[in-house]
């Protein structure tokens, strides 16, 4: 098989290791933020749930996680498995990248100062409004390299979706590999996993410095 040819072949997959990074994002970021909250919650058990939620999450691999995620309902409760793998795997990634999201935003949010909430209930902002208007534009410019470094994780943890067969661009290239024998597919997708880094920190680094107000 040529080089081009095994381009091709594994560009079919690329679309699936998108689906799996955009998907993943769009529910574990507002996710994160429900959990953080949940983890400073002044009730106790609510906290102590929260803590636990991401200690199980963040203390375990994500390999298992999926594992447990796509078979669990089966072994524990005899439910069929579901024939759309997308399902489980978003699931598995969205819960995981949570429980690492939610302790970067408490860190954000917890690292502002009183002082600015003190204010706002001064000049008549509520609670949800002081959050919205003040707290979170700054908390969200303080946060953006941590979530920039989990967001780069993300790209490449991808290819633990292969734990559960999905045809993702990393199992399609481990199958050409493994067939003619070649290192050359797994080349092509370090250099594909590069190039989607390098547009992730790019946009990143833009969002950054849109956002640097005192410059």
């Amino acid at each position: 098989m040529t080089i081009q040819a095994m381009i091709l072949k594994m560009s079919e997959g690329l679309g699936r290791t998108l689906s799996i990074f955009g998907l993943t994002l769009l529910f574990s970021l507002p996710l994160g933020l429900v959990v953080a909250f949940l983890r400073m919650s002044k009730i106790k058990p609510v906290r102590a749930i929260a803590k636990v939620y991401i200690s199980i999450l963040r203390g375990t691999p994500l390999m298992l996680q999926l594992l447990v995620v796509a078979y669990g309902p089966f072994y524990l409760f005899g439910m069929g498995v579901s024939r759309n793998k997308l399902v489980p795997i978003i699931i598995g990634f969205s819960l995981n990248y949570a429980a690492y999201f939610a302790e970067i935003y408490r860190g954000g949010i917890e690292s502002m100062s009183i002082g600015q909430y003190e204010a706002a209930a001064v000049l008549g902002y509520s609670r949800m409004q002081t959050f919205m208007r003040i707290i979170l534009p700054q908390v969200i410019k303080r946060i953006l390299p941590s979530v920039t470094n989990e967001v780069i994780t993300l790209v490449k943890d991808t290819s633990m979706a292969f734990t559960l067969a999905y045809q993702e661009m990393f199992s399609i290239g481990k199958q050409i590999a493994n067939s003619t024998t070649s290192f050359m597919p797994f080349v092509i997708a370090g250099v594909f996993y590069y190039i989607m880094n390098m547009v992730v920190a790019v946009g990143m680094s833009k969002i950054e410095n849109s956002m640097n107000y005192y410059r």
